[in-house]
């Protein structure tokens, strides 16, 4: 038994009357019954549920249908406001039942994808079967019940694709296709496929043909087998120069040829190598950071041409510095224009090299010749944080490729792509008075749960491309880490990360407050060599990628907005590019305690540690006897403990519950509910310690009040958060600022924050004096 939907349409308005195909009987009579009691605005629902999936909603269990209303999930940015940031591994929106329980005869049918639906009507328990004009199935099992005295019914669904010619992708049953459709590309690999299509002669080989172009330069580069063997034992040759706008680069290698240079006064965008149309598109694409003189001399503002010519080297580079206020739009703008160069060059000689083999004669010519892929096809990976920035990101390819020409490129999934990646501005919850920095960070879509591939041929740009047919993907850590799983699970994919020649982290420090073992994970997976062939034309591989050597050619990008010892780790560990790595080492002069407003000693106490694996242990224990018997009077009230680490916060809290203390806490995972309460008990007095997570403070940015105690149990991850929690000491101010405490620990690890909140030479003397106090009172007139 089936029922097949009958669209007629006519003017704007379409019908829609449910036929019964097949045997007649007691259970057809029943299933027509139920779909005629069915009332239009339920018909309407199930015509149109497919685009707002009913199956779970924000709580996590299934939805419920009152008054035959499907109820569908939230919006992904009101989700990602809305949910605790990020130490979670989150299943995908949409949660499939096992592929055991697809109807007899379609187990290997790709293009079926279900889920359950939950319908509840009166008196009838029958089951009913949906299919779309263009599902032909068998045969399925009835799972209806009886549950609370009325009829609950559980129904399988089997959906093919809303537009089966897979055009759009914007029909209302689009996405449920969509969720394992990221590895695997039936339909349109011959459209955006490199292996069957070929240069046009309009485009021309450009910068291709020329030595000098420092990307055939990287990618014809062969290691030998000694040089690899060397790396391992060979030490980091370091040298220092000074820039003019980037500071102090730090030039490292563990290769034996050190290259070093400095940044030549004129750039001509000939002299870059751009490939076509790049030269003419990035002027007018980066106009709005070009004023004044420079404009018409230079294409690059000073930053951008100083980062631009490390990028065209194709050397590592870590760039602490970038901010969201300041400059992060510019730094964005030029690793998008490298990301989009190497991507035309890498696809402009597949091409060129399809049409010389199509031209020679069979058998003739060398097969090293061709050599100009990777195992897979992806080789550019951007990690950005949000969805916001993964749609500012494509907005700027589309604007690189297509500038002001008058014949546009062609962009397939526009519509769906605005749709999930866009954010509407009235979602956001009016009258929020935030930073500015804040309010940079947090702007349109912050889901954090995402991934795409972009597939770019000539003057055409797909956007939801399969992985393995794609040249960019964008994803965020957490969207990669629930691709690439952990050991022994089933459903677990890497190998499209075996050929990644260009690596884009941007916004790292983001990473900190978010999962920063999903970016760790990231990296150990990274360059690996694949488990599946996937249709690989192994004489067309490189030589360097067939002996897993991808590691060594891949140029890795590091983007944050402070030096820290975690994001420093992941590049001298992982970044080992023949070309060599630079890092930006400008050392902060002013530390943020000079923006702190109110009058209040600081008192930094530093602790011995004996290696940096014991300084967690080391600074539990010299705050729990040193520090804390001291703030155990009733006279130190009002005690706000600020705690970076969301481990040490678990450790303290449970040790406050043993020694059953007077306390409250926050952290991101505190409901609404919590905060207020933990915030007004504090204020009043009724609870002496408050324990603030840092994550707290930066998913939220809450002015707490009352404090005239502060504790720093550890420094804070970024510099400006120590004088935005000092000054919060003002909120309530009411004439004890004589009696306000500030008390820091820190020790020999912490320089590089310690530094960012005294300013380095004061840090310097701290961590070398022979005192382990050290006093220093803001404010004073």
């Amino acid at each position: 038994m089936r029922v097949v939907k009958r669209v007629k349409r006519g003017g704007r308005r379409a019908t829609w009357t449910p036929r019964l195909v097949g045997k007649r009987g007691s259970r057809s009579r029943a299933v027509s019954q139920l779909l005629h009691t069915l009332t239009k605005k339920q018909k309407k629902h199930l015509r149109d549920f497919g685009d707002e999936h009913p199956l779970y909603d924000s709580c996590g269990g299934p939805c419920r249908a009152r008054g035959g209303r499907l109820r569908g999930v939230p919006t992904a940015a009101a989700t990602a406001r809305a949910t605790p940031p990020h130490d979670r591994l989150l299943p995908p929106t949409r949660i499939l039942p096992p592929h055991a329980l697809l109807p007899p005869g379609t187990e290997g049918t790709p293009a079926h994808r279900y889920l359950w639906l939950r319908l509840r009507v009166s008196r009838l328990s029958v089951p009913i079967l949906l299919l779309t004009p263009h599902c032909a199935l068998g045969r399925f099992t009835p799972a209806g019940f009886w549950k609370g005295g009325k009829t609950t019914i559980y129904q399988r669904v089997w959906f093919l694709p809303a537009d089966p010619e897979g055009k759009d992708g914007d029909g209302p049953l689009g996405h449920i296709t969509r969720s394992l459709e990221e590895f695997t590309d039936a339909k349109h690999e011959s459209l955006f496929s490199l292996e069957t299509n070929f240069l046009e002669e309009s485009e021309g080989a450009c910068s291709l043909k020329v030595s000098q172009d420092p990307f055939l330069q990287h990618v014809n580069k062969e290691l030998k087998e000694k040089e690899i063997q060397a790396v391992a034992t060979n030490p980091r040759t370091t040298h220092q120069l000074k820039w003019p706008v980037l500071g102090q680069l730090v030039f490292s290698s563990k290769f034996q040829k050190l290259e070093t240079f400095k940044p030549s006064k004129d750039v001509d965008l000939k002299s870059l190598h751009l490939q076509k149309p790049l030269e003419s598109t990035w002027t007018k694409t980066n106009s709005q950071f070009l004023s004044g003189p420079s404009k018409s001399s230079s294409p690059f503002t000073p930053l951008q041409k100083e980062l631009f010519l490390i990028m065209n080297s194709y050397q590592d580079l870590f760039y602490p510095e970038r901010t969201a206020l300041k400059n992060g739009e510019e730094i964005r703008h030029v690793y998008c224009l490298h990301a989009i160069n190497h991507v035309l060059k890498a696809n402009a000689q597949v091409l060129s090299n399809n049409s010389r083999r199509r031209s020679q004669k069979l058998g003739v010519g060398d097969d090293d010749d061709f050599r100009d892929q990777g195992l897979t096809r992806p080789k550019v990976l951007i990690v950005v944080p949000f969805r916001e920035a993964a749609l500012r990101v494509v907005q700027l390819f589309i604007s690189l490729l297509e500038g002001d020409s008058k014949k546009k490129i062609i962009v397939s999934n526009k519509k769906r792509f605005k749709g999930e990646y866009g954010s509407d501005p009235e979602e956001r919850p009016p009258n929020l008075k935030r930073p500015e920095d804040y309010e940079a960070v947090f702007v349109g879509n912050i889901d954090d749960h995402f991934r795409i591939g972009v597939a770019i041929l000539q003057r055409s740009i797909r956007l939801y491309a399969p992985f393995y047919s794609s040249d960019i993907l964008i994803a965020s850590p957490l969207g990669l880490r629930t691709i690439i799983g952990a050991e022994g699970e089933k459903k677990r994919d890497i190998d499209f990360l075996s050929s990644i020649e260009l690596l884009i982290i941007d916004q790292a420090d983001i990473y900190l407050m978010q999962n920063w073992e999903h970016v760790l994970h990231l990296m150990n997976h990274m360059n690996l060599l694949p488990l599946d062939s996937h249709g690989v034309d192994f004489s067309r591989v490189r030589m360097w990628s067939l002996n897993s050597w991808s590691k060594y050619y891949r140029q890795t990008l590091l983007f944050g907005a402070l030096q820290d010892a975690q994001i420093n780790s992941v590049f001298s560990k992982y970044c080992v590019n023949l070309q060599g790595q630079v890092a930006v080492r400008n050392v902060p002069i002013t530390g943020s305690i000079s923006h702190v407003l109110v009058q209040l000693p600081h008192v930094f106490q530093r602790m011995e540690a004996e290696n940096v694996a014991s300084v967690i242990d080391a600074r539990f224990n010299f705050f729990v006897n040193k520090i804390l018997p001291q703030y155990r009077d009733a006279v130190m009230s009002h005690t706000l403990i600020y705690v970076p680490s969301y481990f040490d916060f678990v450790r303290l809290r449970n040790y406050f519950k043993k020694e059953e203390l007077n306390f409250t806490h926050i952290c991101e995972y505190t409901p609404k509910s919590g905060i207020s309460r933990a915030r007004h008990f504090f204020l009043q007095g009724e609870k002496q310690f408050l324990l603030l997570t840092e994550r707290f403070h930066f998913y939220k940015r809450y002015t707490i009040k009352g404090i005239r105690n502060l504790i720093f149990y550890e420094l804070p991850t970024y510099s400006h958060f120590y004088s935005e929690v000092c000054n919060m000491l003002k909120a309530t101010s009411r004439g004890e600022e004589a009696a306000w405490t500030c008390t820091v620990l820190y020790s020999r690890y912490d320089a590089q924050r310690l530094a960012a909140v005294v300013g380095v030479t004061r840090a310097a003397q701290m961590l070398q004096s022979k005192k382990n106090v050290h006093l220093f009172i803001t404010g004073e007139r």
